[in-house]
């Protein structure tokens, strides 16, 4: 496997100086080439959803091929646009100069993908380096090998291995893909194999664009209609059964509401993911990927219970299905595990507070979140928490909404990531914004040459100048 990787790589070490000069009609037809093939394997790519993840095609529709489709007709839409150089405005060196910015290729790129939407993971961050005009080599999970498949049969159908390539494989083919000194790495996962990406990246100078995840908080205020609120977080925190990096991964909510909040919620869930039978509707909630995660949020579950947690919704478990029922725990010890790590996982812990400063104090005692979601009617409030909290992203009395425009960045900060995707901030991401200036016949840098005597009355009209 290593000898072909390293043949595939410096092929496209080669051939990304020929990709660099293609124009927005080739660009374009890529991407229409990819849209017409996904559309294509349409019915593979839920059949492979459901066997890894059992996910419904309804859900895997709007969370995977949809997403994927509207990205697709953006950048179709604006690529031209996008590559077009930018003018920007002149200083006093370059008065009668013409100053541009170039978006040129990164050039040999790798895109790790994670297993929890394992389709739009692999293909957005794909589609914004194909606008760019990259090379680009795919490493999809091994978790989710149904769908990791079927990517590699849509790669081989649309691309030759010169510019785009898929290499399925366990944790030794990342090893491997990662000690190359690639132009771009786009990784996708957790926070702590995002330390590992970036520090292999460090001994080649690679840049790096890491999505990553962290506790994402939804905060509700005393004024929040907690119904509509309720019925947000429950989809938000539940769909793909809560591994998703956005989804609400704990409630901050006065103490007063807490009791209110806990019966909406476990209505919400029951209407939205329970059957008639009051059982879980396999139609429309996901499995744990593996016999591993349903033991660790198992794990998790426990010692919060034995740290004085009480489960206030749900807890129910069935680990021949590797089903989690949605759950609430109620007066969480702050030293649980469940408090110290991203949960990823149908399980959501409730933490009460007093007074928003405390809340506050709460969010930022941790990591900087991907997301962080308000619930509030008090327009004062939602300025004061946004003005006093950082996150990747923040949604006002909704979740999730904001990953799915992509005129807007998406990313993390610190610890929940660096670097931004979607729209032309993905294709910003795997390009070099280059600095150009088209010197004037007519300027005056010289007047700042050699000799210096006699110049000190310029250095006064330069200080007021620049």
């Amino acid at each position: 496997m290593t000898q072909i990787i390293n043949s595939v790589f410096e092929a496209q070490q080669k051939h990304k100086y020929t990709l660099r000069n293609s124009n927005a009609t080739e660009r374009i037809d890529k991407l229409k080439t990819l849209k017409a093939t996904i559309e294509k394997y349409e019915k593979d790519i839920y059949a492979a959803l459901q066997s890894d993840l059992r996910k419904s095609q309804f859900e895997a529709a709007v969370t995977e091929l949809i997403f994927i489709y509207g990205e697709l007709d953006f950048a179709i839409k604006n690529v031209g646009k996008w590559m077009k150089p930018k003018r920007v405005g002149k200083s006093l060196t370059s008065l009668m100069a013409k100053n541009r910015i170039y978006y040129e290729p990164k050039g040999a790129c790798l895109i790790i993908s994670p297993w929890n939407y394992p389709f739009q993971l692999m293909v957005s961050p794909l589609l914004s380096a194909i606008a760019a005009g990259n090379c680009a080599i795919l490493k999809p999970s091994e978790l989710s090998p149904a769908t990791s498949s079927i990517i590699n049969k849509i790669i081989k159908e649309c691309f030759e291995e010169q510019e785009i390539c898929c290499f399925e494989g366990d944790a030794s083919v990342s090893t491997t893909l990662l000690a190359l000194p690639f132009d771009h790495i786009f990784f996708t996962g957790s926070t702590a194999i995002g330390k590992v990406v970036m520090e292999a990246a460090a001994k080649n100078l690679t840049s790096v664009t890491l999505e990553l995840g962290g506790k994402s908080p939804a905060i509700i205020d005393e004024s929040a209609n907690l119904k509509k609120a309720a019925e947000k977080i429950a989809w938000g925190k539940l769909i793909n059964a809560g591994q998703t990096c956005i989804a609400p991964d704990y409630i901050l909510i006065p103490e007063s509401r807490q009791e209110e909040f806990v019966m909406e919620y476990a209505h919400a869930a029951n209407r939205l993911f329970f059957n008639s039978n009051q059982q879980i509707n396999e139609n429309a909630y996901a499995k744990i990927i593996n016999d591993r995660h349903f033991k660790r949020l198992t794990t998790l579950m426990d010692d919060a219970t034995e740290k004085g947690a009480k489960i206030a919704f749900g807890g129910g478990k069935d680990e021949a299905k590797q089903t989690i029922n949605p759950t609430v725990l109620t007066q969480v010890n702050l030293d649980s595990d469940i408090m110290k790590e991203e949960i990823f996982g149908p399980v959501l812990p409730i933490i009460t507070y007093q007074t928003s400063e405390e809340a506050i104090e709460q969010i930022n005692g941790r990591s900087k979140p991907l997301a962080l979601y308000i619930f509030s009617a008090n327009h004062k409030n939602i300025n004061h928490i946004i003005k006093n909290t950082s996150a990747g992203g923040t949604c006002v009395n909704d979740v999730l909404i904001h990953i799915s425009n992509p005129k807007l960045p998406f990313g993390g900060v610190n610890s929940s990531g660096m670097g931004s995707c979607h729209g032309f901030f993905g294709f910003k991401t795997f390009s070099h914004e280059r600095a150009i200036v088209f010197q004037s016949a007519m300027n005056m840098s010289n007047l700042i040459y050699p000799p210096y005597e006699g110049k000190h009355g310029l250095l006064k009209w330069l200080k007021k100048l620049m």
